[in-house]
């Protein structure tokens, strides 16, 4: 079946035999990324599965009505993931020991369920199973952490940052697209650029950037929820 009719029928029917069939079909993309990657402290192994999540994840966000090549969107997709891993990673030996494990607790049921699932889980679910605080749940996953463009607008299963503004180099980013974005972060206010700012240019956890705006973590988390959503919905008028 050809690359275009097989994300087709996914799309429409969300059939998991199909999805484990796309998963199949560029395992390799995912081995051939990790390797780039060996020889920095990290296994083999764990950069494989690093990649092989990323790589389920790009399946699920795929359009192929945009006209680009599955291995084309997917390349960045799968490097940004693994890059993300190393900055968790090294970033994780400053942290307190007790957020320290329980932020390892956390990825490993994450990954799990995404594995499962194919979704990546909530704070709500993930706070059920640990048997600690949302409030817990959300700070560990910061801590130390740079912000992920695959993480959803909404918290949920919304769609991401990386699906509002095309990534670099992006052959479907047209004129229209990145005029579409222009106006949409002209239209917010002083402070919310200067969130959007701080989470997506300079890459800051919440936790920095609530030390940089002088607010809370909580105040940041609930201000970039609601400005991103925004922005969703901007994007989608001004793209349509």
């Amino acid at each position: 079946m050809e690359e275009i009719e097989l994300f087709r029928q996914f799309r429409e029917t969300g059939d998991l035999a199909l999805r484990n069939e796309i998963v199949e079909k560029y395992l390799f993309i995912a081995s051939v990324l990790a390797k780039k990657f060996v020889g920095r402290g990290v296994e083999y192994d764990d950069l494989y599965q690093v990649a092989v999540l990323a790589l389920m994840k790009g399946i699920d966000r795929f359009d192929e009505r945009k006209g680009v090549k599955f291995s084309t969107f997917i390349t960045p997709t799968i490097t940004g993931e693994i890059k993300n891993y190393f900055r968790d990673r090294s970033r994780l030996v400053h942290l307190p020991r007790k957020v320290a494990e329980l932020r390892g607790r956390v990825k490993r049921e994450s990954d799990r369920i995404a594995a499962e699932t194919g979704k990546a889980p909530t704070p709500r679910e993930l706070s059920a199973l640990l048997g600690v605080t949302e409030e817990e749940i959300v700070r560990c996953m910061e801590a130390g952490r740079v912000v992920s463009l695959d993480r959803p607008v909404d918290g949920e299963d919304g769609a991401t940052f990386y699906d509002l503004i095309a990534a670099e180099g992006d052959p479907f980013e047209s004129f229209e697209t990145r005029d579409a974005v222009k106006t949409a972060l002209s239209g917010l206010s002083a402070r919310e650029r200067e969130l959007i700012r701080y989470r997506y240019g300079e890459q800051l956890s919440q936790t920095e950037t609530a030390k940089r705006m002088n607010v809370s973590q909580m105040f940041v988390s609930r201000l970039e929820r609601k400005v991103l959503a925004r922005l969703k919905e901007e994007l989608k008028g001004g793209m349509a």
